[in-house]
């Protein structure tokens, strides 16, 4: 807890007054912020990059590799205190990470990965915010279509959606486990997923979600 918070927008003041430092800024200005901070580095200074495709080694360029260095990708519910954020470390930092998962577990939840898997991560984790968003808008575009008027649909749809998830969250069941607990011979449950599936639903968002990962695989720039 803290009585007060001192603001300022001066970067060398406030490297000077903290040990822990998180980067959320354009790739394009870390590069910059990283060279005119790095002599006033110490042993205790924990640097946070937030920014998709700047890499530790990157990082371990311009501040040395005897720095904590950790890398977060959180998703856009990190603004409700609903994010699923990844995070990835050098060798030294490992000593630092769960000073990270402290932070980041307050505003949802965080995984430790390997850097190598943090382009996956994004396509699950940050695109995926967008892939839920369009299903839900699906879901509520059918219930108006049943009757429902907008309002009600959404509502519906988005309430629903966080019920499944939280079945799978607090039992630690595999979908399909609870999907059986819907489903009976010829009702009209398995008579909808049998029908989204000969439209491809499942094999639709697979590929969507390699498409993207391909995509990021495809982006060829120096901070990669």
């Amino acid at each position: 807890d803290y009585n007060s918070v001192f603001l300022t927008t001066d970067n060398m003041e406030a490297v000077k007054n903290s040990d822990i430092l998180i980067f959320a800024v354009q790739p394009a200005h870390l590069e910059k912020i990283l060279e005119s901070i790095k002599h006033l580095l110490n042993e205790n200074h924990v640097l946070i990059s937030t920014i998709t495709g700047f890499s530790i080694a990157k990082m371990e360029g311009i501040v040395g590799t005897d720095k904590f260095v950790i890398r977060a990708m959180p998703n856009t519910a990190i603004a409700v205190g609903k994010s699923m954020t990844c995070i990835c470390s050098n060798e030294v930092g490992e000593q630092r990470i769960k000073v990270a998962e402290a932070i980041f577990n307050r505003l949802g939840s965080s995984i430790a990965i390997p850097e190598n898997q943090m382009q996956a991560a994004t396509v699950v984790c940050a695109s995926g915010i967008a892939f839920w968003m369009r299903l839900i808008r699906a879901t509520t575009q059918a219930a108006i279509q049943l009757g429902f008027d907008a309002k009600e649909a959404q509502e519906l749809a988005m309430h629903t959606c966080e019920g499944a998830a939280s079945l799978l969250i607090t039992t630690g069941n595999h979908p399909e486990q609870e999907i059986d607990k819907v489903t009976t011979p010829k009702g009209c449950t398995i008579e909808g997923l049998n029908e989204m599936e000969h439209k491809g639903l499942s094999s639709s968002l697979i590929q969507g979600m390699v498409s993207s990962f391909n995509k990021i695989n495809s982006i060829k720039t120096d901070q990669l």
